[in-house]
């Protein structure tokens, strides 16, 4: 990468971030994979921490990959899994390996995945975690005391426009702002009428915010999100038009409107960019650049 996720975010061009899904064991080539191939193509790189509640290969292992091999690393962390001392040490340790983005989140809850007799431990949830962040900038750790070396870090976090109620969305983003948050990414969204009303409220604030856009495959995984997972609504329209298609081809419809969305957002400047969530299909991420017209030639960014 020539230059960093902030000054990506304070150039005033359109951000593109993806992400990686780390692998459940000690195979990393698709994940190597899936770097190198887009790593030079986008503006940052996430790796999840245990989505879902499901134990996987560490966010800081896979970021520390990303940076290895010339990407921007963004450092996913929950507060589920971890108390205060751990947290801090992590960050500690990212900093000394050159990551300087982090993702604070609380963590989803323990049951939804695949360890149900674990304990979670959210000692810290996702805006203290971004206040913790800033006082080791400043020189001192959560029990008062001095560091020996601070930290540098574009902190984020994350919001869901999508919510019903929103108001309690809302009120949370304003205090992620409060305690730091330089950007946010968000819960995919598939409503650009219902998002524009939220980016009217979080434009009142100096924060950068990217719109999840989250692959959609099937009509089934689209019912399914309606359904199962909360924050999330695909309208019937979408539904409809990727049952239009023949099941073989419901991969191409889904990458064909992502692209739309994208442009839409980028050409009726709704937000500062995009985080695309391609969900263990990052291989067509540059066929969703492409069909956004971020990708004018393979292989080469937009900007």
């Amino acid at each position: 990468m020539t230059r960093s996720l902030r000054e990506a975010l304070n150039s005033g061009k359109f951000v593109v971030t993806s992400e990686i899904g780390p692998p459940k064991g000690t195979n990393i080539e698709k994940m190597l994979h899936h770097i190198d191939l887009l790593k030079d193509k986008v503006d940052g790189l996430n790796v999840t921490d245990h989505q879902s509640s499901v134990m996987r290969f560490p966010s800081l292992g896979g970021c520390l990959f990303i940076k290895e091999r010339g990407g921007e690393p963004i450092l996913q962390m929950t507060c589920r899994d971890r108390n205060r001392l751990a947290l801090q040490a992590e960050l500690l340790l990212a900093h000394t390996r050159g990551i300087r983005n982090v993702l604070c989140l609380t963590g989803d809850a323990v049951p939804v995945g695949d360890h149900k007799e674990a304990k979670g431990v959210f000692d810290l949830d996702s805006v203290q975690l971004l206040r913790a962040i800033r006082l080791l900038e400043s020189g001192k750790d959560l029990g008062g005391n001095n560091l020996d070396g601070a930290v540098d870090f574009c902190a984020g976090a994350i919001v869901t426009p999508e919510a019903q109620p929103i108001e309690p969305q809302l009120i949370k983003f304003a205090k992620k702002v409060e305690a730091g948050a330089e950007f946010f990414q968000t819960q995919a969204i598939y409503d650009l009428d219902n998002f524009a009303k939220f980016m009217r409220y979080a434009r009142q604030f100096p924060v950068k915010v990217l719109a999840g856009i989250v692959l959609l495959v099937s009509p089934r995984m689209a019912k399914y999100m309606n359904d199962n997972v909360p924050g999330i609504f695909v309208p019937q329209n979408l539904i409809d038009e990727l049952s239009s298609v023949p099941k073989e081809e419901a991969l191409k419809k889904g990458i064909e409107i992502a692209g739309r969305m994208i442009a839409a957002l980028r050409r009726d400047s709704l937000c500062d960019g995009v985080h695309i969530m391609a969900i263990g299909r990052e291989e067509v991420v540059p066929d969703i650049l492409a069909a956004a017209g971020l990708l004018p030639q393979e292989g080469k960014k937009e900007g």
